[in-house]
């Protein structure tokens, strides 16, 4: 197995958070985007480089539009960063058009040393023959520059195996030799359906499974949770964890922030991202409420399911 540890590091590298470049669009709802790319980075401790490659126009319920920067917009912001800060992983989420997949997988080229891990959402929201357009030239483009995809089963499958005719549904090794069969090394399928309700998440390479975390299946609207799981695994990684490990913290960090999660508005539940900074909840001992006195508290949803 690969192992990304990084060991040629300035003199004071050892006490400074580890750099993640994320490639995605903005999202003002908080729900995905860069804004899960930023706080996820965070929280596992890294420090995230954001470039802007378009904006979502959407609540926490829905998309509605996306506004795609030019490939140009996004080349010079990430090129004025690369010059000056030694970048440790890059993350790619949505970056909006074929040509903007062009610019980050050249840039990717570029620093060839450096590990991606791509994330690829869902994108159902999307018009058909813009789909189409973007998963191919992802598939030549971008999987030949990623170390590590990552993606919902149900995703991942109709993209990668459209024509499967295999016995069964495919598995994670199968998804992952479709990968490989482009370039990239390792895949994490999240979402894998098992009996009796419960799910496992897999990080698979053509030849083995390297990790897997089964959580039991609760249903909830999440979103939001795939763009949390990739960036904390890059940042992970970053940080200098090997690829098994980094996927087994970031899967545990995931649940944690789903376990945690909040209704900001009238749509999903979201992630949240940042639990570990929320003051602990009162104790019976501490709180005698009356019936009347009861504050209006929304109520958290844990799920386990990884939603798109």
């Amino acid at each position: 197995m690969q192992d990304f540890t990084f060991t040629e590091q300035d003199e004071d590298a050892s006490t400074q958070p580890a750099c993640v470049m994320s490639f995605n669009a903005s999202d003002p709802s908080g729900a995905a985007g860069l804004s899960a790319d930023v706080l996820a980075i965070a929280s596992v401790g890294g420090h995230a480089l954001p470039v802007v490659t378009g904006s979502y126009a959407r609540d926490t319920g829905e998309i509605f539009e996306h506004f795609c920067m030019s490939e140009e917009a996004v080349t010079a912001q990430a090129r004025a960063v690369l010059e000056d800060v030694r970048v440790q992983v890059i993350k790619v989420g949505f970056v909006g058009s074929p040509e903007n997949l062009s610019a980050v997988a050249q840039l990717a080229a570029d620093y060839e040393d450096v590990p991606v891990v791509a994330y690829m959402p869902s994108l159902s929201w999307w018009d058909d023959a813009q789909i189409d357009d973007y998963l191919d030239a992802f598939r030549e483009l971008m999987l030949p520059q990623t170390t590590i995809l990552v993606g919902h089963y149900s995703t991942l499958w109709r993209w990668l195996l459209p024509d499967w005719n295999g016995q069964g549904n495919p598995q994670a090794r199968d998804i992952a030799r479709a990968a490989n069969a482009m370039g990239t090394p390792f895949t994490l399928v999240t979402g894998m359906p098992l009996p009796d309700q419960w799910m496992d998440n897999v990080l698979a390479s053509p030849n083995e499974i390297l990790a897997h975390e089964k959580f039991e299946r609760i249903e909830a609207a999440f979103v939001g949770a795939g763009e949390t799981l990739s960036a904390a695994l890059a940042a992970l990684i970053a940080s200098g964890s090997d690829v098994a490990a980094a996927t087994h913290e970031a899967l545990t960090y995931l649940d944690r922030c789903l376990i945690g999660g909040f209704r900001p508005g009238m749509g999903h539940v979201l992630p949240d991202r940042m639990f570990w900074a929320q003051p602990d909840p009162p104790s019976p001992d501490d709180v005698d409420l009356q019936a009347d006195d009861t504050p209006d508290i929304a109520t958290n949803d844990p799920t386990h399911v990884l939603k798109h």
